[in-house]
């Protein structure tokens, strides 16, 4: 034990580690991934451990995969030294906060080194904005900058546009700190607090950003840059920017715009956000009535009020602003006191929400255990403890903001608030008056598709049709959320208003969207261009065969870069799969069928994404004489049925000989040449851009799991799979399906697969083995509920077992599709031919429930008949008749196998 740097308490560092490893699965990865670092933080030595933090990384291959290292060993002693007392409040928030600053300048150092590997790092600067810029960063947070750039002295490549090298060195280094890997990532990057973000380019030249700031800016963007400064890049063009910007941040004259814009934000989140407004389990910290952003509101309004004639009161840190307004006296000094020690608790709390899983969450936990969990960490007794502890700060923050403006809040009441909320309530809107609250804001213009009295005119004809159906969704208010998300959005919406008033079956779908498929919703509030298929019926249109799609989407415009290839196919790939989505909700299509289209169009994504990245490697590195990249897929991809949010099980394989080298200008020998180009293709395919993410991949299915190499050669892969693969790899291997490469390379491995496959295997002993793995995984993650579709007993994993032990005991009927290899078993009498139609009941659901209630394994009660009719039901009662039926005929032939088993004592 030691003591606290304030000399006030004592240090208990064994405490906090066996905290964090018993309450924090992420911190205990972190513990056994750092064991020096942990075994300094156990002996107290806390000043060694971090400068072991400081040091991990140095011998990273790259950048990248170096400062992803760095993040996790800052991650864990800040976590450590904030739960033992080691660091105060403000000491965590800052060195997180610096932490970034460090991040930032390296990922810029190394993206400006690889485009102008002989110029002096100049003319691009990067702006924090939010908690990065008053140094009180969350324990897992984005980071928002503004970038800009001087297009006189920022260096370019030929033919190239200033804008385009900004731009490109603007993606490369949000690549690198966005980036996942098995090391996880350094930061997920926001670059939407631009001016315009859905019509600018990702940055900004400084001249413009300055005249937008000056003459155009609104009034939310004023109070976002109470907290900016200088983070990275060339200091002298962010200092210039900012000095040249602080009149519009700091007005003399009092701005009841920018004022109104930040109580009418508080309004909104607080009308967004209901359900996490009322205090106790699921309460929104960061959101919630009385939670920390009324307590940084609350200051923000102060200091824009006073600040423009108080040069003092200019301080981006929210505790540093409520000690200066008190100190002016524009506060009370109790009131001061009172809001800052709410704040530390806020955000106290907040870091152990987010220690847990390295999750930028806010929201208590609604479920009692993972409340306790959080509880325990903080060291805490129980949930009610947490609540207890919780419960007067945030009565009391809240009413301290109710003070700021009630008269405001009552003049944005409709002129005839009584007489909506009574309509709505009798539509069966349950939060009648929230719902009469956005409407009143619609009216009056607030967003910015609103603004003309024919736009406002054209959605009067729309509200009662959109109102009635939004009152019968599972949870309205959410769906208005979505609704209000898209609406402002929309550069211009009467056209849009006007073609659905024309065309009620439009509604109908866009409300049944809103309501009963969130998935849907969210793509649809963040890219209300996504409503065009649904105007044209194009969105419930027959997804293309494979080469059609790898064809459509490959094509491009003459001239795209490689830049541009990766926004295009994550926008076609967008645009698909709600398209996807919207043919399950409406019913257009069997949910099986657009299972296959989900499969079709992430197999397109690889091959387009793959050949492109092979061609922009090459440039650099040429290539391999006699060997080539072949990509295998395993599980729902390798069987061709994805749902709307599968992730990518690859295996990367090369042939030739890995002791070749390649033939471009920096040749490289063919296993590194390969591992790089394999992580090429990955980052591809699932590194967010400016068009936002494409998929999760996930390659521990590859040998020797995450400790081996990304990308193995063929040969080596045999040898694998032959002297050291488990059963469980083999059973996976049936599902096995190459997806990349020459029809050469493809069978190659296919080859060495169907060897491997085709190998004799004693009966007993293959049993014997998946149904331990098969109990593993039981134990390791039990289902989530009764209707957990893939997991519960006789659910979807059982059938692949079976399946997969029959057809490696038997050596027939090997087919990466599962249905296609349960029918061919049936018809060889291995198996019964109920578990065909068995198999496809289950995925139907599976696809269905994945899209509408992705949080849970059991659709809302609103949703359910929605779900029966998808799955080919009369109604939910039918449909869980049909369910159970299923499962008992894939638990009675999973059990028939379990039971085979001899126990140990026979």
């Amino acid at each position: 034990m030691a003591t606290a740097s304030n000399g006030e308490s004592p240090v208990h560092w064994n405490e906090a580690l066996e905290r964090a490893r018993k309450f924090a699965p992420f911190l205990e990865r972190m513990e056994a991934r750092y064991p020096e670092i942990t075994a300094r933080l156990g002996a107290g030595l806390g000043d060694e451990a971090w400068a072991l933090a400081m040091r991990a990384g140095d011998e990273g291959a790259t950048v990248s995969q170096s400062l992803r290292w760095r993040r996790g060993a800052v991650a864990l002693v800040t976590a450590v030294a904030d739960l033992s007392g080691a660091w105060d409040f403000g000491r965590v928030t800052r060195t997180l906060s610096d932490f970034a600053d460090e991040a930032i300048e390296a990922a810029l150092a190394a993206a400006f080194a690889e485009r102008f590997p002989d110029e002096e790092q100049r003319g691009f600067a990067v702006i924090a904005l939010g908690k990065h810029g008053s140094r009180e960063l969350n324990y897992s947070s984005d980071i928002d900058p503004i970038l800009i750039f001087d297009p006189q002295t920022l260096p370019r490549r030929a033919r190239e546009e200033p804008v385009e090298s900004a731009v490109r060195l603007a993606r490369r280094m949000t690549e690198i700190l966005s980036a996942r890997d098995g090391d996880g990532y350094v930061f997920r990057v926001d670059l939407r607090l631009r001016p315009s973000p859905e019509a600018t380019p990702i940055a900004l030249p400084v001249e413009a950003a300055i005249s937008y700031y000056e003459s155009m800016a609104l009034g939310w963007e004023q109070a976002a840059f109470i907290r900016s400064r200088m983070a990275a890049g060339d200091r002298a063009l962010g200092e210039y920017f900012l000095q040249a910007i602080r009149p519009f941040i700091w007005r003399r004259s009092l701005d009841f715009g920018a004022i109104d814009a930040i109580l009418d934000i508080s309004r909104r989140i607080r009308d967004h956000y209901a359900s996490g407004q009322a205090f106790g389990p699921g309460f929104d910290l960061k959101r919630g009535r009385g939670g920390i952003r009324e307590v940084e509101f609350f200051a923000q309004v102060h200091q824009l009020i006073h600040g423009g004639r108080n040069p003092d009161l200019r301080v981006g840190a929210t505790r540093d602003a409520l000690a200066a307004l008190a100190c002016a006296g524009v506060i009370g000094e109790d009131v001061a006191n009172r809001l800052d020690e709410a704040y530390v608790l806020f955000r106290t709390i907040e870091h152990r929400l987010q220690m847990v899983d390295d999750r930028q969450t806010h929201e208590l936990p609604g479920d009692a255990a993972a409340l306790a969990n959080v509880a325990h960490l903080h060291g805490l007794a129980d949930g009610d403890a947490l609540l207890d502890l919780l419960r007067p700060q945030v009565a009391w923050v809240g009413s301290n903001y109710d003070k700021l403006a009630p008269e405001m809040e009552e003049e944005r009441l409709s002129p005839e608030p009584e007489r909506l909320i009574d309509q709505l309530a009798e539509m069966g809107f349950p939060q009648a008056d929230a719902a009469a609250g956005r409407i009143a804001r619609w009216r009056d213009g607030s967003a910015r598709a609103l603004r003309s009295a024919s736009a406002r005119e054209a959605l009067e004809e729309l509200l009662p049709a959109l109102f009635a159906g939004l009152a019968k969704a599972p949870d309205p208010m959410a769906a208005l959320n979505r609704l209000d998300d898209m609406i402002s959005r929309l550069p211009s919406a009467i056209n849009f208003f006007k073609l659905l008033a024309a065309r009620p079956v439009l509604v109908t779908m866009l409300v049944t969207i809103l309501s009963h498929a969130p998935v849907l919703a969210d793509d649809l509030s963040r890219r209300a261009e996504l409503l065009d298929g649904l105007i044209d019926a194009s969105a419930l249109e027959p997804i293309p065969e494979l080469d059609a799609l790898i064809d459509w989407l490959g094509r491009g415009e003459a001239g795209d870069d490689y830049q541009l290839l990766l926004d295009r196919v994550r926008q076609k790939v967008g645009e698909r799969r709600f398209a996807l989505g919207a043919q399950i909700v409406c019913g257009a299509v069997d949910p099986l069928e657009v299972g296959r289209g989900y499969g079709r169009l992430a197999r397109g994504a690889v091959e387009v994404l793959g050949r492109a990245t092979v061609t922009e490697y090459a440039r650099t590195h040429g290539m391999v004489s006699g060997g080539e990249l072949v990509i295998v897929a395993l599980g729902r991809l390798g069987g061709g049925v994805l749902t709307h949010a599968s992730d990518l099980d690859l295996i990367y394989l090369f042939t030739g000989d890995y002791r070749t080298e390649s033939d471009g200008a920096k040749p490289l020998g063919a296993t590194q040449y390969f591992n790089r180009l394999a992580q090429r293709i990955g980052n591809a395919l699932s590194v967010p851009t400016a068009s936002g993410p494409l998929y999760e991949v996930d390659t521990r299915l590859r040998p020797f799991g995450e400790q081996g190499l990304l990308a193995a050669s063929l040969d080596s892969f045999a040898r694998y799979q032959q002297d050291d693969a488990w059963t469980w790899e083999h059973l996976a291997l049936t599902r096995a399906r190459p997806i990349f490469g020459s029809q050469a390379g493809r069978e190659a491995v296919q080859q060495v697969i169907d060897a491997v496959l085709q190998v004799p295997r004693d009966p007993v002993e293959l049993t014997k083995q998946a149904v331990k793995m098969r109990g593993m995984i039981a134990a390791h993650k039990p289902p989530a509920g009764p209707l957990d579709i893939k997991l519960a007993e006789g659910g979807l994993v059982d059938l692949e077992f079976l399946v997969q032990v029959t057809q490696l005991s038997r050596r027939v009927a090997f087919d990466p599709d599962l249905g296609a290899s349960i029918r061919a078993l049936a018809a060889d009498g291995l198996l019964p031919a109920d578990l065909a139609g068995a198999h496809d009941l289950l995925t139907r659901y599976l696809v269905v429930s994945r899209l509408v209630s992705p949080g849970s394994t059991e659709p809302p009660e609103a949703t359910r008949p929605l779900v029966a009719a998808r799955c080919g039901a009369d109604d939910w009662g039918h449909l869980l008749a049909m369910l159970d039926e299923a499962r008992q005929s894939v638990a009675r032939s999973w059990g028939a196998i379990v039971a085979s088993v001899p126990t140990e004592e026979e």
